[in-house]
């Protein structure tokens, strides 16, 4: 970066503070090399494919995400916990939905929240999410770190294409 002529270098300490920090936040990401709980623990979390579909309700939505490990060890989802309202993790079995305290994602593995599926639950909503806003969560897990992951509000009918069926051709399911 340069200075204008006659500019003053008083600004390189902050400079410096940026790269610390912004080294710090990259040491946190728990890395294969990092000293994490995370990484002793051996899993790698990651979050994809998440969305809300526009509400037809103004105090309950239903959140939809995938979360996979990469990691040589399983985790779990313990809770979790958003500004927007009250958030809970639904468990669907054989078409029966329940109200479940944790669900596992296993070692190199995937656990998937879809439609008619595993679900967020959001009820008390503070106000009712429009298709595109977005919603913040954070992911609680038994052993990881937590996660925040922005939702984006998608249309009431948004079907999407990948990441939410459970079965690809990279799990060979």
């Amino acid at each position: 970066m340069r200075r204008p002529a006659g500019g003053s270098s008083r600004h390189r300490p902050g400079l410096a503070a940026v790269a610390v920090i912004g080294a710090l936040a990259l040491a946190g990401c728990g890395g294969p090399d990092s000293d994490s709980d995370a990484a002793a623990s051996g899993t790698e979390l990651s979050v994809g494919a998440a969305y809300i579909p526009q509400p037809v309700s103004d105090s309950m939505a239903a959140g939809f995400l995938t979360i996979t490990n990469e990691g040589d060890a399983a985790d779990e989802l313990t809770s979790v916990t958003s500004g927007a309202g009250e958030v809970t993790v639904h468990e669907t079995v054989g078409g029966t939905m329940k109200e479940v305290d944790r669900l596992e994602v296993p070692a190199h593995g995937r656990l998937v929240f879809k439609s008619g599926g595993n679900h967020l639950m959001f009820e008390k909503l503070k106000q009712r999410p429009k298709q595109g806003q977005s919603v913040a969560v954070e992911l609680h897990f038994a052993h990881s770190d937590p996660v925040t992951v922005e939702l984006p509000v998608k249309a009431a009918t948004y079907q999407p294409t990948d990441g939410h069926s459970g079965h690809s051709e990279e799990s060979g399911h």
